[in-house]
């Protein structure tokens, strides 16, 4: 199998909803990094972080979080998937979908580091209930004028 089959694989896992499959590649020592301005930014060590700490918190907060991978790029020891998130915030019921890629590195079949490349302005949008009632009230004095 090879690396690119391994990360096609956990992202078959992830379409599944199946988590063992998805953390079944990831090595003990994954550090898996999520983008600055990213609702769980930061660096996660260990599959049991990134299971808590992401997948975990994005089952708990979001309606229909989908991770929709359109071409895997295979560079060998370095894998690059690139997609479209989306879902619907469960505090705000604000919808999103963004453009994404992940960079997988493998050694020895287990994928050591992971690092995501997100718009997260537009993730940021659906967190945002500010923006929501900033929105709601244009649209009600445009109303208004009418």
């Amino acid at each position: 199998m090879s690396n690119a089959d391994i990360i096609r694989a956990h992202y078959a896992a992830s379409d599944r909803g199946d988590l063992d499959g998805m953390l079944a590649p990831f090595a003990d020592d994954i550090r898996w990094t999520e983008a600055a301005g990213f609702p769980y930014a930061g660096t996660y060590v260990g599959p049991d972080a990134v299971a808590a700490g992401v997948f975990g918190r994005i089952q708990d907060e979001w309606d229909d979080y989908t991770v929709a991978i359109d071409e895997v790029v295979d560079g060998g020891d370095v894998v690059v998937g690139i997609g479209t998130y989306s879902g619907t915030y469960k505090q705000t019921g604000r919808f999103f979908a963004a453009r994404v890629a992940h960079v997988w590195r493998l050694r020895d079949g287990k994928v050591h580091a992971f690092e995501q490349f997100c718009d997260t302005e537009l993730v940021g949008r659906a967190l945002d209930d500010s923006s929501r009632a900033a929105t709601d009230r244009d649209a009600t004095r445009e109303a208004g004028k009418r």
